[in-house]
């Protein structure tokens, strides 16, 4: 079924108040899982809503709370989550630094036990829109196997980078595995196999049933070299967020467990060189002109084909299974347990 993009923000931000969010906190969360809608990528959009009102409800998100901020230096800002909405506490701090960046040059946020982030291209291109070049990070549960490994002993550690353009800005957004674990979740949900090469089950054999791919472990993209690149990024956002390893990290898949992963957000000041970002749009209009390997199918840069498709829903409305919408509205009625507080 076809709903409208404006239906789907109503219903999300309202369900959101139902369940003691104020309606700012509703509005941005419920933006995020929308404009993942609107993107293509289901597995990051209104599939999840259900799950964060069932942890509003177990107490294990604090749906209020912006975090609490501290300067840890003059140019990083360090973020103690306390079980908040991941884009509540990490645009609050983003609005908190920014100001700061043309003194600084680059600054830094780091961000502990907040929950799930939902797509970084959504924080990198606020990050844009201000005029900073921009980089998120984040980490999760042991969902990769190492190259040559059959155990999950690492996150899918997304990375999203835009660079602001006299243009839209340059925006890539990838997980360090060959597919977020999200995709494997909405793939069980709907009873559609997982392709080859995806994933094993929990006895390390390849599997494409993504029922036994959730117990087990999903394939570092690039063999090697995404498998280095999700491990120093595995490090990299520990060391800076003091935030769970994989092995120990919780709470970005289920309804019961505090989230306790790490995100890093960079902000930087781009180069004042005279008729820089016009160089840099002349640059990528020079790669989509260049010659395709494919007759029809031009060559695109990052970001392209996820603003084709949200200027796509936004004309056309939005693709929904209506089973999902119908469990959607159906969730009318709070039950709202106490906050717990972050467990460890």
């Amino acid at each position: 079924m076809r709903i409208s993009e404006a239906s789907a923000l109503a219903l999300a931000t309202r369900l959101l108040e139902e369940h003691g969010a104020p309606r700012d906190h509703a509005a941005l969360q419920a933006r995020v899982l929308v404009t993942a809608e609107m993107k293509g990528h289901p597995s990051h959009g209104l599939y999840r809503l259900p799950r964060l009102v069932e942890r509003i409800e177990r107490g294990v998100i604090d749906p209020q709370t912006k975090g609490t901020q501290r300067w840890r230096a003059d140019a990083v800002l360090e973020v103690e989550g306390s079980s908040g909405f991941g884009p509540v506490v990490a645009m609050a701090a983003i609005e908190r630094l920014a100001p700061h960046i043309p003194d600084l040059g680059i600054g830094l946020v780091a961000v502990r036990n907040a929950n799930h982030l939902g797509m970084l291209a959504h924080y990198v291109e606020a990050i844009a829109a201000l005029g900073f070049v921009g980089i998120a990070l984040s980490s999760s549960e042991a969902l990769v196997h190492p190259f040559g490994g059959t155990r999950a002993m690492l996150g899918t550690n997304p990375i999203a980078i835009a660079v602001p353009t006299a243009e839209e800005p340059l925006v890539l957004d990838l997980a360090t595995s060959l597919v977020p674990m999200g995709r494997i979740h909405h793939h069980a949900a709907t009873g559609r196999p997982i392709p080859e090469g995806w994933a094993r089950d929990a006895a390390g054999n390849p599997t494409t049933d993504p029922g036994r791919a959730k117990a087990g472990a999903i394939a570092p993209f690039g063999d090697a070299k995404g498998y280095g690149l999700g491990i120093a990024l595995e490090l990299l956002v520990a060391a800076l967020a003091g935030s769970a390893l994989a092995p120990d990290a919780r709470g970005t898949l289920d309804s019961q467990s505090p989230c306790n992963k790490g995100d890093v957000f960079i902000l930087i000041e781009p180069s004042l060189a005279p008729g820089l970002q016009e160089r840099l749009s002349t640059y990528l209009d020079a790669v989509r002109a260049s010659p395709p390997a494919s007759a029809g199918e031009p060559v695109l840069v990052p970001g392209d084909r996820a603003r084709g498709r949200r200027a796509a829903a936004s004309r056309n409305g939005l693709e929904i299974d209506q089973r999902l919408w119908e469990d959607l509205n159906a969730l009318s009625r709070p039950r709202i347990l106490a906050f717990e507080g972050q467990r460890s």
